[in-house]
């Protein structure tokens, strides 16, 4: 059975933006009290991400393929 690993907010947000190049703390903070974030855990004060649900995320907020601003996109 493998550890499960855990990122601390603020290298959650280094981890989003070198992955996917977008997200940080704050955004995930943010999140975090409004909704519509990534699933975390608490350990004592401690805000906890693992690096799976972090990349379920994050593809979630990613669009289809584009070949120019004005285009909509597949499906819409």
């Amino acid at each position: 059975m493998s550890a499960t690993q855990f990122l601390r907010r603020k290298d959650a947000g280094h981890y989003l933006k070198s992955r996917f190049g977008f997200g940080s703390e704050k955004t995930l903070a943010k999140l975090a009290c409004v909704g519509g974030g990534p699933e975390f855990r608490k350990a004592g004060s401690a805000v906890l991400y693992e690096p799976e649900k972090l990349n379920d995320w994050a593809l979630t907020k990613i669009g289809p393929s584009r070949r120019s601003t004005s285009d909509l996109g597949e499906g819409e």
